[in-house]
């Protein structure tokens, strides 16, 4: 046995293991063994086939086994004794010998091994990190106003369909028909929406469907058929318009209050406002948090002074995802995948250096605060407690999404550390100058 390595550079490890017949003789013994016991041989009771046979069936397989064994221990030792901080995983190097797989040979194999630098940083209050506070103004608590009498609002009956109103209509030609299809203005084509403007109950309108809906999906929800059908059906249609629906805001007042705080919650037009300001001031810190979270990232990797061994990652990227992904494909995307991968080394530090856990109560909770959002995307809030926890618990039940979850909650928790270890330099700001910053 001969274990060589070169270092091209701090960060990189060639290492040569050779193996000799001699280093595999006993493991190879021993594998046959285990095969012989376990051989169920035509002709022979079970255990009693004679070696030259199950060499014979079994020898090429035992070999690879046995050599593969011998490797990974050695290798394994080489990476524990030399201390090396390794990233994925040892990699077969570009310059591999060919490999003759023959008892009594010998074998030389060749790995790349990769691994970070090391990482040794102090946080505390001589590290500074901008934070902003947006500025609350009329305009903005005006705005939210709107907005949110507006998302309670509903469809009434309108005259004369405008550039946000919708229409209903049949739809017929000599092949197909459709009738009270509902067309929202907002979505049809922009070079085809001026025929539905300005359209009155009654009225009439000959329509190219495959130009006013580019959509296929809506195309053939609109026309009731199955998307496969589209291409057969002649897409000129007489529209007829049965009536208008114009969208109204809901009015200020109490059922409204109800409807959106809850009853008795809110009874007047200044609580109303008082509830419209905490809601842009909530809205604004969420926006303020998040920031913060990316400039204490690109502070503590910047600070760390970490540095990953970029070509080998690239090679291992187009390795490890076999024929998935291409070199050209892996470098497009590899700036954005090298800030992220310091970051998590930097995480990881930070969440060792501050005994930082993820417990399973912690991603039961961030999973069952994704699935109440999901839920109040569709208007769909206050569903009850039972049901956004078993969403939640089958969300955690896939790898993936508990991966991200974890990751999520892993970076959060991090992040609020930092918050608490470092020096805040609160800085008043607009709205406008904040969407501005880089």
């Amino acid at each position: 046995m001969n274990i060589t390595k070169t270092q091209p550079d701090a960060l990189t490890y060639q290492v040569t293991i050779d193996i000799e017949a001699a280093d595999y003789a006993e493991a190879l013994r021993h594998r046959l063994n285990e095969y012989k016991r376990k051989a169920d041989i035509k002709g022979f009771r079970r255990g009693m086939a004679p070696m030259s046979l199950i060499q014979r069936f079994y020898g090429d397989e035992a070999l690879y086994q046995s050599v593969n064994t011998v490797l990974s221990e050695q290798l394994d030792k080489f990476i524990k004794d030399e201390g090396i901080r390794v990233i994925g995983e040892p990699m077969p190097s570009e310059d591999q010998p060919q490999l003759k797989w023959e008892n009594g040979e010998s074998f030389c194999f060749k790995f790349d091994i990769a691994q970070t630098s090391a990482l040794s940083f102090e946080v505390g209050k001589d590290d500074k990190i901008p934070y902003y506070d947006i500025n609350v103004t009329q305009e903005a608590k005006k705005n939210a106003r709107n907005q949110l009498l507006e998302q309670y609002g509903q469809l009434v009956e309108g005259n004369k369909a405008g550039e946000k109103d919708y229409v209903i209509v049949d739809i017929a030609n000599d092949e197909h028909k459709a009738e009270g299809v509902y067309v929202a203005i907002p979505n049809v084509a922009e070079a085809a929406r001026s025929n539905f403007i300005g359209l009155k109950a009654g009225d009439k309108v000959v329509v190219n469907v495959n130009e006013a809906f580019e959509n296929e999906t809506d195309r053939a929800a609109m026309l009731k058929v199955d998307k496969e059908r589209l291409a057969t059906l002649n897409p000129v249609f007489d529209f007829t318009v049965v009536n208008v629906k114009t969208f109204e805001a809901a009015k200020e007042g109490q059922e409204t209050y109800d409807k959106i705080f809850g009853e008795g919650v809110v009874t007047t037009p200044e609580q109303f406002e008082e509830k419209i300001a905490e809601r842009v001031k909530n809205s604004y810190e969420q926006e303020a948090n998040y920031r913060f979270g990316t400039d204490a990232r690109n502070y503590f990797v910047q600070k760390s002074g970490i540095q990953i061994p970029e070509d080998f990652l690239k090679r291992y990227l187009v390795y490890v995802n076999e024929g998935k992904m291409s070199a050209q494909e892996v470098e497009a995307e590899f700036a954005g995948f090298a800030e992220s991968y310091k970051w998590q080394l930097v995480r990881d530090y930070l969440m060792e250096k501050f005994q930082i856990r993820v417990a399973e109560a912690d991603l039961l909770e961030a999973a069952s605060a994704y699935v109440t959002y999901q839920y109040a995307m569709y208007g769909m809030a206050g569903m009850p407690k039972d049901l956004i926890e078993g969403a939640a618990r089958n969300m955690l039940a896939d790898e993936n999404q508990a991966r991200r979850i974890r990751e999520q909650v892993e970076d959060n928790k991090t992040i609020a550390r930092i918050r608490e270890e470092v020096t805040l330099q609160t800085k008043k700001i607009s709205l406008d100058k904040f969407k501005e910053l880089k």
